[in-house]
């Protein structure tokens, strides 16, 4: 059922306990008062017989006076009189036409006022004429407390059918808002971002709907965000594939082809018989053997950080300056890590490690240093990550390559923050801050993903 017809219903309901509560109170005052009414008639109607009598004592034809006390009670809205005696004579009430149909049954059902019957006996000048018999009859007075129920009917009807029809109106106006937002939702849901919610509202809907609209520029732009770091991926994996493709060719195919050289001579001499120049080719082979483990090893560090699953965080980083240091002896380097910084999980050591990786990378190839500082410090909750050069900076700070917007990136999707700090001519540095909750929150999506 829609919120409309509730409150409708609501509504009714409440007009339904009140008409019964009223109905109920009506019944009582209405019952009452018409067992009053009656009592009253009959009362009167008795009293104003027995002082007709005493005026009779010396009437000359008391018959005749009688018939007319009886007549005189023509009319009376209550009593029925009936004169009981030498002659017989009938005063009957006449009965009111109703306005709104006749009495119905279980009305005066209702009511439950039963006709009373007195008698009141004549003897006049010792002779014995009768009796009159007084009978009220609350058909007229039950008409009236009929229309006065309809005549109080009338308004309640009237400002109910008003009431429920205003309500009807008016909610549906004030609804209609809730309509347009409801659409716009669904429209938010299937991936229209640029929905947005305008005109005047009332103050409760206006929060309504400038929430509605921050949420939908908020996912605008997590949208166009998302897409952004999406071709930046995209573009970062084929920087990433095109470089292992570069290496495979120029360091590690020459070597194949020659083993592949060596091996068709070896086995060609063998079986000419030339043993030794066959052993010669052989050692060849393994010479060449020997580069091409260290280009895999090298290529494979630079795919995952070596050391980091078997031995941990700090010989991951120190294969890492091992291999430039071997590579670039005349530059120095230092680091430092911190006790407690040891076990803070798979993710987040790798997240170090390629922090640590990008921003040696970067100050090797473009900065030209003599110093390299590296610091890992795990304060509190949050581990802090340096990498500090004394070369000459970056020309362009406000446009970080791919790879630093890459590993801000996933600082940022463990809850950290990534800066740059840059002075032309002086060095570059890269200080990451991580928070180790982020172990706890990952474990927890883990295990609820495993759940059924």
């Amino acid at each position: 059922m829609s919120l409309r017809f509730r409150l409708i219903g609501l509504v009714c309901l409440a007009l339904v306990v009140s008409l019964a509560l009223g109905g109920a109170t009506a019944w009582v005052n209405a019952s009452r008062s018409v067992r009053t009414e009656m009592r009253s008639a009959l009362l009167v109607g008795r009293q104003t017989i027995e002082s007709a009598i005493e005026r009779l004592q010396e009437a000359s034809d008391p018959s005749r006076d009688l018939e007319e006390l009886v007549a005189s009670f023509e009319g009376n809205r209550h009593l029925q009189v009936r004169f009981i005696g030498e002659a017989q004579a009938v005063a009957a009430p006449v009965a009111e036409s109703p306005r709104f149909g006749a009495v119905p049954r279980w009305f005066v059902r209702v009511i439950g006022v039963v006709p009373i019957t007195d008698r009141v006996p004549i003897t006049i000048g010792g002779h014995d004429y009768g009796a009159i018999a007084l009978e009220t009859d609350p058909h007229n007075e039950i008409l009236e407390v009929w229309n006065e129920f309809t005549d109080s009917l009338v308004t309640p009807a009237v400002f109910s059918s008003l009431t429920i029809l205003l309500i009807y109106l008016f909610v549906g106006r004030a609804l209609r808002p809730l309509e347009a937002l409801a659409e716009a939702l669904e429209q938010v849901g299937d991936g229209r971002y640029r929905t947005r919610i305008g005109g005047r509202l009332a103050p409760e809907l206006a929060r309504l709907r400038d929430s509605f609209n921050r949420m939908a520029a908020r996912l605008a732009s997590a949208d166009m965000e998302n897409k952004r770091l999406n071709e930046q991926l995209l573009t970062l994996q084929e920087q990433e594939r095109s470089e292992l493709a570069r290496d495979l060719h120029d360091e590690v195919s020459p070597f194949l082809f020659a083993i592949n050289i060596d091996a068709a001579s070896a086995s060609r001499m063998l079986r000419e018989g030339r043993v030794t120049e066959a052993r010669n080719h052989v050692q060849s082979i393994a010479d060449a053997v020997r580069p091409m483990q260290r280009q895999v090893r090298s290529m494979l560090g630079r795919l995952r950080p070596v050391g980091l699953d078997e031995f941990g965080l700090r010989e991951a980083i120190e294969n890492m300056i091992a291999f430039w240091r071997r590579r670039r002896p005349e530059i120095r380097y230092q680091l430092g890590i911190s006790a407690g910084c040891e076990g803070l999980g798979e993710l987040m050591g790798g997240t170090i490690c390629r922090v640590v990786q990008e921003a040696l990378s970067n100050a090797i190839r473009h900065a030209r240093p003599t110093l390299i500082t590296v610091s890992i410090d795990r304060q509190g909750e949050e581990v802090w990550v340096g990498i500090t050069d004394d070369g000459r900076g970056m020309s362009e700070p406000s446009r970080p390559g791919y790879g630093l917007v890459g590993i801000g990136e996933r600082v940022r999707a463990l809850g950290g923050r990534l800066s740059f700090s840059n002075k032309p001519g002086e060095g570059f540095a890269v200080a990451a801050v991580l928070p180790c909750s982020c172990r706890r929150e990952v474990a927890c999506v883990s295990v609820q993903a495993m759940e059924p």
